[in-house]
């Protein structure tokens, strides 16, 4: 099981204030209603008894439907790796890191320039996510532009798993490419009851704001809850555009929408494993544009995070992005202060946290590896500070008595490497030594690893018979 620490020390709500949002959810979901334009959701919610209008194509859900979805929704989830030791357990308040985006360009790591993404980044962006060890999860977190649109799915998924053994997700393009990513995590698997045992893939689907499920999303939804497969349903209102400009609002809005793709999995396949989820954030007032790097998408996310604690389900969240252009200080403490945010709310599953920059719009390789440092020091934070006889440590204090040092002390030694961080990048050596050593900054050590990383790791890839089936079954993989 790969490692994780409890979270929830940090609260945007009091206990009031988070049922007088479920109630405001409530409302919206009986009263006001999801614009459903998929005619397939639609019967499912008439046969369920939801209140349904076909000619407005406005689904009302009553309050005891929701709490059935909700009860059914298992509360506990564990999210496979290829290898056992990168299962991740998703309940209560654990918390992960992993990337995230779906991005069309990024960082050129040779010459520095923004350029489109393409299918040796879905392999370098797998192998980078393999190598760094703060990384829960694999989102697939850019697009292959060099690939017909057909072939998409089926290379993210490939080039994902070929060079990861952690969990990977990601969102889907078309109902041919959805199957067939399916057939081959299954082939990986061997078979399909075992991919349901061991899911190591999963799948996102989004719910459209404000109120409003889509007609290829929904159908996306419908195919994988009925395959039994991990899914998650995420909102993304923008408060101030397609949501309230108020945070209480758009959590309100974001609970309802979310809650809505939920329910719909739970009547499509009654305990399927199911993620709550919010990708929300702020639109810039002054400009039009959406932002990634603000504290409020940090503070929305944490308040969907005690949202899902209330329900008692798993959550998938958003921090540690920026919108700074390129890899500096901006870019620095917007990623570290939203994802430190998240993560001690005890959100689960923390998307976009490595990589991106210019609203989501753009990777950096050097940019995982600093924030592979940041995600550290939120997770050493959210660890907290355990208390008990043995890290008091009153007997080694008058042990050593006034004056006295603890560096040659065997409590030192047996508590230090789980007390302290140790920042894989970060320089903390005399400047004499920085100096002899080149004075390199932050970015320049962050390159270097990157080609490092690239150059030298070994990811998982395939047995020679696997890669050879699934490159004959699928002929797209480029």
């Amino acid at each position: 099981m790969f490692k994780h620490f409890k979270g929830g020390s940090f609260r945007v709500f009091s206990d009031a204030d988070i049922k007088a949002v479920h109630e405001a959810s409530v409302y919206l979901l009986e009263k006001v209603g999801i614009k459903m334009h998929n005619e397939q959701a639609r019967q499912i919610f008439a046969e369920s008894g939801a209140a349904v209008d076909h000619e407005s194509r406005i689904v009302k859900i009553p309050r005891t439907m929701i709490e059935d979805a909700v009860d059914s929704t298992p509360s506990s989830l564990v999210l496979c790796g290829r290898e056992e030791k990168y299962d991740i357990l998703l309940e209560g308040a654990n918390v992960h890191l992993g990337t995230g985006g779906t991005v069309l360009n990024t960082l050129d790591l040779e010459t520095g320039h923004k350029r489109r993404t393409e299918v040796r980044d879905v392999a370098g962006y797998a192998k980078m996510t393999d190598a760094l060890d703060n990384i829960a999860f694999f989102v697939i977190n850019c697009y292959p532009n060099d690939v017909p649109a057909e072939d998409v799915d089926i290379n993210r998924f490939y080039h994902a798993l070929a060079n990861t053994s952690k969990h990977v997700m990601g969102g889907i393009y078309t109902m041919e490419g959805l199957r067939a990513v399916i057939e081959m995590a299954q082939d990986i698997a061997g078979g399909a009851e075992k991919l349901r045992e061991r899911p190591f893939v999963s799948f996102i689907t989004l719910m459209m704001s404000p109120l409003l499920m889509e007609v290829t999303y929904t159908d996306f939804l419908i195919e994988v809850a009925r395959r039994g497969l991990p899914i998650a349903t995420p909102s993304e209102p923008l408060a101030g555009a397609n949501s309230p400009v108020t945070l209480a609002g758009t959590i309100a809005l974001n609970n309802a929408e979310s809650l809505g793709g939920l329910i719909l999995a739970q009547l499509v396949n009654r305990g399927n494993p199911t993620i709550y989820g919010s990708t929300s954030s702020i639109m810039d007032m002054r400009t039009g544009t959406y932002m990634a790097g603000s504290i409020e998408s940090a503070l929305i996310n944490a308040g969907c995070a005690q949202m899902a604690q209330y329900y008692k389900i798993p959550i998938y969240g958003t921090g540690g992005m920026s919108d700074s252009k390129v890899v500096d200080a901006q870019a620095g403490y917007e990623s570290a202060n939203t994802a430190m945010v998240v993560a001690l709310s005890g959100c689960n599953y923390i998307h976009d946290a490595f990589g991106l920059l210019e609203f989501c719009t753009t990777l950096s390789y050097e940019k995982m590896v600093v924030d592979n440092d940041s995600v550290g020091m939120a997770l050493r934070a959210v660890k907290g500070v355990e208390v008990n006889k043995e890290t008091l440590a009153t007997d080694i204090i008058a042990e050593v008595g006034p004056g006295g040092h603890f560096l040659d002390k065997s409590h030192t030694v047996e508590h230090v490497r789980s007390e302290f961080y140790f920042p894989k990048l970060a320089d903390r050596q005399p400047r004499s030594v920085w100096e002899e050593a080149g004075s390199k900054n932050a970015f320049t050590r962050a390159h270097e690893e990157a080609r490092r990383i690239l150059a030298e790791h070994q990811p998982p890839g395939f047995s020679e018979d696997l890669e050879k089936k699934l490159r004959e079954k699928y002929p797209g993989i480029k």
